[in-house]
């Protein structure tokens, strides 16, 4: 790093590693930061009411889990292309249904994000978000997936870098704090998790982000436990009540600006920069959601209104609506939601297929999976 580049930072520049390995680290100040309000108020307004309608359209539904699992999946998919993964929705829909039903390697991260963020939100209920379940997320995230051999669950003993693989420290974009003050930092992080706040919640949100991601306590996997932390704070603060919101989509579409504004914040300060875009996003990304919400619940009930016209059971009616949960089946996954023989879940299958609601998947057998495609398209059409 450059410290002509640090010309008013949030933090301090501090020397590290010894002689011809001598480097520059950035340690960030504590939170709360300096806010300027002057250019917030407006952004701020438009989210919060942008989220509070989210809000609301999830207090309507007829079924909690219409929304839950889906989002869940869009923002599994787009966190993890942020890194590089190549994984779409369809992929992981089948991998869920049939892991050898996808070929895609990058599948098995995407998975491992829809399993730490549901950890996230079961352990939460009995444990703060913390360092411990912030290591738990980690530990989750990487199990069995590239970067396994990079101590998940660990905080780093080891320097790590933002920039190009390989090269020097010295050149590198970034540089997070050095090891020997990753514990004070973290644990400083903790104390504001913890702490009463007078920041507006959202705003609150974004300077913790802006923190871990400044951090980086992993050698691998910090973006994407970071993106997991919004979606948990969001519930744990009481700002939402269901997790309907997710902004990696949002980060995916603006990656640069992303990194750009966090940066900005290190070097410059440049902290109303940084809110005004997380405000941005959580604009956009609850009218998103909102949208995707509508378009889900229509398809709900015009599916609904073609299984009743074509006269069929309340068995397969139930199939329909585990559909919107889990978008791809087998008979062996229908006759257990149903209860049935695996005939008669072949059955149920079959009527599905006439009605154009489920497709066979070609070259899936033992089980041969089923694809719901119209709820697939929904889910595909915006956002992720």
């Amino acid at each position: 790093m450059n410290p002509k580049d640090f010309t008013d930072p949030a933090g301090e520049l501090v020397e590290a590693g010894r002689g011809a390995s001598a480097y520059r680290a950035f340690v960030p100040a504590p939170l709360p930061p300096r806010v300027e309000w002057a250019g917030l108020v407006t952004p701020l307004a438009a989210a919060t009411l942008s989220l509070g309608q989210l809000g609301g359209t999830g207090h309507t539904l007829p079924n909690p889990h219409l929304l839950l699992r889906p989002f869940l999946r869009r923002e599994a998919v787009a966190s993890s292309r942020i890194e590089g993964t190549q994984a779409s929705l369809t992929d992981l829909v089948l991998f869920e249904a049939s892991p050898q039903a996808s070929q895609v390697p990058d599948v098995q991260e995407v998975a491992n994000y829809v399993r730490a963020l549901e950890h996230g939100l079961q352990r939460s209920a009995e444990l703060p978000v913390s360092l411990r379940l912030i290591r738990e997320l980690h530990q989750v995230l990487l199990t069995g997936v590239r970067g396994h051999e990079r101590t998940p669950g660990e905080f780093r003993t080891d320097q790590n870098r933002i920039g190009s693989p390989g090269s020097p420290l010295s050149a590198a974009r970034f540089v997070p704090p050095p090891p020997d003050r990753l514990l004070q930092v973290l644990g400083q992080l903790e104390t504001y998790l913890h702490a009463p706040s007078d920041l507006p919640p959202l705003v609150r949100l974004a300077a913790i982000h802006y923190q871990f991601e400044t951090i980086h306590p992993f050698l691998d996997g910090n973006g994407r436990v970071g993106r997991l932390l919004i979606t948990l704070l969001l519930c744990l603060d009481g700002i939402l009540s269901q997790p309907l919101l997710y902004l990696s989509a949002y980060f995916e579409r603006h990656r640069q600006e992303y990194y750009d504004t966090l940066l900005d914040v290190s070097r410059a300060s440049r902290w109303d920069a940084w809110f005004r875009f997380f405000l941005r996003g959580v604009e956009e990304q609850s009218q998103d959601a909102i949208r995707s919400a509508r378009r889900l619940l229509d398809l709900r009930q015009e599916l609904h209104g073609r299984l009743h016209q074509a006269k069929r059971s309340a068995l397969a009616l139930k199939l329909l609506d585990d559909l919107f949960d889990r978008p791809a089946t087998t008979v062996p996954d229908a006759a257990r939601l149903l209860d049935i023989t695996p005939r008669a879940a072949q059955g149920n299958i079959d009527k599905l297929v006439q009605e154009g609601i489920l497709v066979h998947r070609p070259g899936t057998t033992h089980p041969r999976v089923y694809v719901a495609v119209p709820i697939l398209r929904a889910l595909e059409e915006t956002g992720a």
